[in-house]
């Protein structure tokens, strides 16, 4: 019974930490099957693995993390622009840090990519819970 008391008090970020998980997975297997089957540079496959897990993120977060369940044009047009507003914020930040520590400091960009992205995921929670998929809105 403690666990499935500690699972609905904490329910809102165990779903968010399932579905991160889920949209960084997104992010990366389209970031290194670029990169590493597809031999793009690593900018250009950022982007491309950011632009798939940003349509993967609102999708899941809409739906199962906040549950903002109406998808009416008046509804989903606002939260739609300021989740994607918040993500370039988030995708330039992760794209930056890729830039300085890759070409600039020669650390692997697995690695950077890596905790770039944890930096990511905690930023895109406290823009999609305060700002996007407010309660009561």
């Amino acid at each position: 019974m403690k666990i499935r008391s500690l699972f609905y008090k904490y329910k809102e970020w165990i779903l968010y930490l399932f579905w991160g998980f889920a949209t960084t997975a997104v992010n990366y297997i389209v970031y290194f099957l670029c990169t590493r089957l597809g031999k793009f540079h690593y900018i250009p496959a950022n982007i491309l693995a950011w632009l798939w897990a940003v349509l993967f993120a609102f999708w899941s977060n809409k739906s199962f993390v906040f549950r903002s369940q109406s998808w009416q044009p008046n509804v989903v047009i606002p939260e739609l622009c300021k989740f994607t507003g918040a993500r370039i914020l988030s995708g330039v930040l992760e794209t930056g840090i890729l830039w300085l520590c890759v070409d600039r400091m020669h650390l692997y960009d697995g690695l950077v990519k890596l905790l770039a992205g944890i930096l990511v995921i905690i930023l895109n929670y406290i823009f999609s819970k305060c700002f996007i998929f407010r309660k009561g809105e």
